[in-house]
């Protein structure tokens, strides 16, 4: 098999529109929820949100391409600047054909679709904005990536909700592996903060209805209510080891191992055994020739709702047994909320990042961990540790659950 690293990371995120500024807040602890200002949340129940802020797509592109994409194609396009500038990476140099992109989006724009419905009604079929299409379906952060940086190799976009971030950077870390690419870019974009999401996920009873910025995204704490909506996007540039020394790469990490697979159990419910998540772990750790005692450090999925932070415990229970007391185990959702789609991507950037300076950062907002909830969630601080390998897990409505191991580069 081919060994495949990372070698750029681009981060759009709710505390941090690069990777430099996204760190310097997982290390603070700083979180990035507040009162939604994309639309007016007046009568909604839910009001809270973690928004990207500050975000300038004029500052990626130029404006008619600005134009044709909606917030999550930009935030990916804006992300995948940022991972080819750190990778150097020339497209010059490359036979684009070998260069692929895995990029997936879990609802891709809901706002053109609420817009162009409501012209629709108001106005008539005929003045329906010609690019609602290609500006609404979730396969756009990806195409226009490709657009924009002249990828030409395989380009495809995987959706499994919360858990297409982690499914991307998993498939295109085999397609590596395998032969079809050489460099692939891979990750996750979304923006999901319009009036039909929050409605309908508050419908589900899945979103907090803490309107309180510090006791909103808790993950593990008894008194959690559910998870908060973040907007962003995470791109990551994985290649092929010998190719990346070729070039003369920085090697930021070697991704090592990737477990996919379903619960068949439930549309929105993890399964109660947390078996699915459970083999999705041993999956990943059998794809890297790795054993159980070997993991000191998981990135919990860990969306603050009681369902998953307790089945996915018992899923790392189940998995590692006595060793689960062992390891530490934090939420990066904790601070930045739940992009869905592009929750596993930013996640596995925080797990490079907290590898490469031997710090793992805290489960913020955590005070008193739930009953069975009994493992070590990084409470009040983060801890200077070094560590080997990482685990980031992403769990998805539908039953989709995707873990993906990496681990410290060696020669």
């Amino acid at each position: 098999m081919r060994r495949v690293v990372v070698t750029g990371m681009g981060a759009i995120t709710p505390i941090g529109l690069t990777v430099d500024e996204y760190w310097d807040s997982l290390k603070a602890g700083r979180t990035g929820f507040g009162e939604i200002t994309y639309f007016d949340p007046t009568d909604y129940k839910v009001k809270v949100a973690a928004q990207v802020k500050g975000f300038d797509p004029l500052n990626y592109m130029d404006r008619k391409a600005a134009k044709r994409m909606e917030a999550f194609a930009q935030y990916a396009v804006a992300a995948t600047h940022e991972a080819f500038r750190q990778s150097g990476l020339d497209m010059e140099k490359e036979d684009p054909y070998r260069v692929g992109c895995y990029v997936g989006s879990g609802v891709g724009s809901l706002q053109s679709i609420e817009r162009e419905y409501k012209k629709l009604l108001d106005k008539g079929p005929s003045r329906v904005n010609l690019l609602l299409v290609p500006q609404m379906i979730t396969n756009m952060a990806a195409g226009n990536i490709t657009i924009q940086f002249g990828i030409k190799g395989k380009s495809i976009n995987i959706v499994t909700a919360c858990a297409t971030g982690t499914h991307n950077i998993g498939e295109a870390f085999h397609a590596i592996q395998h032969g079809e690419c050489d460099v692939i870019v891979a990750g996750g974009a979304e923006n999901a903060i319009t009036p039909i999401s929050i409605a309908g996920f508050t419908s589900l009873t899945a979103l907090s209805t803490s309107n309180d910025p510090e006791r909103c995204s808790i993950p593990f704490d008894k008194d959690r209510d559910g998870f908060v909506i973040g907007d962003g996007a995470g791109i990551v540039i994985l290649e092929e080891l010998e190719h990346a020394k070729a070039r003369g790469a920085k090697i930021l990490a070697e991704v090592v191992g990737y477990g996919a697979t379903s619960d068949a159990y439930h549309i929105t419910s993890p399964a109660e055994d947390g078996k699915g998540a459970e083999n999705a772990m041993l999956f990943a750790l059998r794809d890297a020739g790795v054993a159980p005692e070997e993991i000191t450090y998981i990135n919990a999925h860990g969306t603050s709702t009681h369902h998953n932070d307790l089945f996915e415990t018992r899923a790392i229970k189940s998995a590692f047994g006595k060793h689960a007391y062992d390891m530490k185990v934090n939420s990066t959702k904790s601070m930045i909320g739940h992009l869905l789609g592009a929750a596993g991507a930013v996640e596995f950037i925080a797990c490079v990042l907290q590898m490469n300076h031997s710090y793992i950062h805290q489960t913020v907002g955590l005070t008193e961990p739930d009953e069975e909830l009994d493992l070590d969630y990084v409470q009040g601080q983060g801890s200077e540790t070094e560590f080997e390998y990482a685990l980031s897990n992403s769990l998805a409505f539908g039953g989709h659950n995707a873990s993906i191991l990496i681990r410290k580069y060696h020669e």
